[in-house]
């Protein structure tokens, strides 16, 4: 299995920042935003690097998010940014990071979440697609339907995430780019 470096945001170098861009940008093939990538800062990333090529063969990272489930509001890990270079896909690599990740939301989150359409990956590795109807909280407080997401919330319960009802109605806060 490859080693997986966790680090948070603030300790990653200047190359680690511009080697992880390149890869998103590689494995997204040019459609990750200015936005994605600011959504994926200020947490703690998983990264699996080649010390050979100087490149980031896997990433994921996981940011403090406020979601609320019900009435209730969890500190959550959401998880973003998660790509592996298309010369390694199938090989083990997003497991390898997830693992590490969900490690760190486990420690460190009530919740974890993510939005995503490859449910089968997340799945076989404890995730479990949201059945709930999917919000988004305005700064003003206004809450606003986003079924357009309902196919892709996912969470990983944790602590006292344990016994959520899955098909309660799931809220995060709004922020530029993508909400989820």
């Amino acid at each position: 299995m490859a080693d997986v470096r966790v680090i948070e945001t603030a300790q990653l170098t200047d190359d680690d920042r511009g080697a992880i861009r390149r890869l998103l940008d590689e494995a997204f093939d040019g459609d990750f935003s200015d936005d994605d990538w600011a959504h994926a800062l200020g947490g703690w990333h998983a990264v699996i690097a080649s010390e050979r090529a100087g490149a980031v063969l896997a990433h994921a990272s996981v940011v403090e998010r406020r979601i609320a489930v019900g009435t209730r509001v969890f500190r959550a890990g959401y998880v973003e940014a998660v790509a592996v270079a298309p010369a390694h896909q199938r090989c083990g690599l997003g497991s390898a990071v997830m693992a590490a990740l969900a490690e760190v939301i486990d420690a460190r989150f009530e919740l974890g979440v993510l939005s995503s359409g490859e449910w089968g990956f997340y799945e076989q590795l404890g995730w479990e697609r949201w059945r709930g109807p999917s919000h988004v909280r305005a700064a003003d407080g206004t809450i606003t339907r986003s079924p357009g997401e309902d196919d892709g919330v996912m969470v990983r319960r944790c602590g006292p995430s344990h016994g959520l009802d899955p098909t309660a109605p799931i809220t995060c806060e709004e922020r530029t780019g993508d909400s989820w």
